[in-house]
């Protein structure tokens, strides 16, 4: 072989040596970081992992909003009206949340199956919903039958 064509030959795998090196560096720094959605039913199933950072989302239940009178703790339940999964926040809430109403959660997943939230998103009007959400809504709402739920008008 040629010397200058092994030399092209050594700068080329170099590079692809290099690009490589730096693909798997960036895939390993970012692998924390990844935050991914489960819907209540995936999470009371199991498919969601324990003591890492997920995004939960849904409607939160009607009536399951409890504030402790000493502190900013508040629990309260996300559904997909398959599966309730129980939240704790402590801190405060948007001023779009309330019950019967869209919400996404992010935080940990305790092993009693307790979402510990760090981070309480409300939809920012009537008409919008997290695609995520609806999306989890509407496969819910397919597997079991149950009523679409209401919309203020």
């Amino acid at each position: 072989m040629h010397p200058l064509r092994r030399q092209r030959l050594a700068i080329v795998l170099l590079i692809i040596a290099g690009t490589a090196a730096a693909a798997a560096l960036l895939g390993y720094a970012l692998r924390e970081n990844i935050n991914l959605f489960y819907p209540p039913s995936d999470i009371v199933a199991g498919k969601a992992p324990v003591g890492r950072d997920i995004r939960a989302g849904g409607m939160v239940l009607e009536g399951s909003v409890k504030r402790a009178s000493d502190s900013l703790q508040v629990s309260f339940i996300v559904t997909d009206y398959q599966a309730n999964v129980p939240v704790t926040y402590t801190g405060i809430l948007p001023d779009l949340f309330s019950e019967g109403e869209g919400v996404v959660v992010l935080g940990q997943l305790d092993a009693e199956g307790l979402f510990h939230a760090d981070q309480v998103l409300a939809k920012h009007d009537e008409n919008y919903m997290p695609p995520e959400v609806t999306d989890a809504l509407e496969k819910a709402k397919s597997q079991s039958g149950a009523p679409e739920p209401s919309k203020p008008y």
